[in-house]
C-alpha cells in the first residue's frame, strides 16, 4: 500500500495550487475567484516531483462547492467540500478514505494568505482561452497565476521560499456538468485516521 501521508501531502499541495483564491488589499483583483460554472481541467505540471512533466486533473462544481483533484501517479484523489470546509483523500485501490486535519483544510480553503499583495501583470492565452496574469507575494513565497474572467485557473508559476519553482499549465479545458459521482466518496469504503505526525495534525512538523 502506498504511504497515505505522502499521498495526502501531494494531493493537498495540488489542491492548493489548482484553485487559488486570489484577492488581496491591492485595488486590482480578479473579477472571479473561483469557476462560475462546472469545469474540468487537465494540467501539465513540472517541478513538484522532479523535472518530468506530469498530468494533473481538476474538476469543480460551483453549485455544490465541491472540487476533485487527481494528482499524478494514480495514487488516489482528493475531494474538497468548500461549503462544509472538509477534505478527504480517497484511495480506490484500497477502498479507503482519509479525512484531512483541520489545519490542512483551512490552508486549502483560506481566501488569501496573511499579508499577501497582488499586482495586475497583463493578459495571456493558455489552452486557447484568454486569461489575466496576477503576481502574488506572500512573505518569502511568490507566484503568478493566469485566470479567466469566469474564474478558471489556466496557469500558475509558484516560487517556494527555497527558490523551487512549480509550473502548472492547462492543456485542456472542458465546460459542462461534472458527473456528481465523481464528486462523492464511493459507498462501502473504510475510513482511516490520519497517521500521527502527518502534516496538519497537532504537534506535526510544519509542511514545507
Amino acid at each position: 500500500m502506498r504511504n497515505p501521508v505522502t499521498m495526502a501531502a501531494a494531493a493537498a499541495g495540488l489542491a492548493l495550487v489548482a484553485l487559488p483564491a486570489l484577492v488581496g488589499p491591492a485595488l486590482a483583483q480578479p473579477t472571479q475567484l473561483r469557476p462560475t460554472r462546472d469545469v474540468t481541467v487537465t494540467y501539465r505540471m513540472v517541478g513538484m516531483a522532479g523535472t518530468t512533466a506530469q498530468e494533473v486533473r481538476m474538476a469543480f462544481s460551483p453549485s455544490t462547492g465541491k472540487q476533485r483533484v487527481d494528482p499524478p501517479g494514480d495514487m488516489g484523489w482528493m475531494l474538497i467540500d468548500r461549503r462544509a470546509n472538509t477534505a478527504v483523500m480517497v484511495m480506490d485501490a484500497q477502498r479507503v478514505t482519509m479525512a484531512m486535519p483541520p489545519a490542512t483544510v483551512a490552508a486549502m480553503t483560506q481566501e488569501v494568505p496573511a499579508g499577501a499583495t497582488f499586482r495586475l501583470k497583463g493578459n495571456a492565452t493558455v489552452a486557447g482561452l484568454a486569461c489575466t496574469d496576477w503576481d502574488m507575494t506572500a512573505g518569502p513565497a511568490s507566484g503568478t497565476s493566469c485566470i479567466t474572467d469566469d474564474g478558471v485557473l489556466l496557469r500558475t508559476i509558484a516560487t517556494a521560499p527555497n527558490g523551487t519553482n512549480v509550473l502548472m499549465e492547462a492543456t485542456q479545458v472542458t465546460y459542462g456538468t461534472v458527473d456528481p459521482a465523481r464528486l462523492a466518496v464511493p459507498s462501502g469504503y473504510t475510513a482511516m485516521q490520519m497517521p500521527a505526525g502527518a502534516p496538519g495534525t497537532p504537534g506535526a512538523v510544519p509542511a514545507r
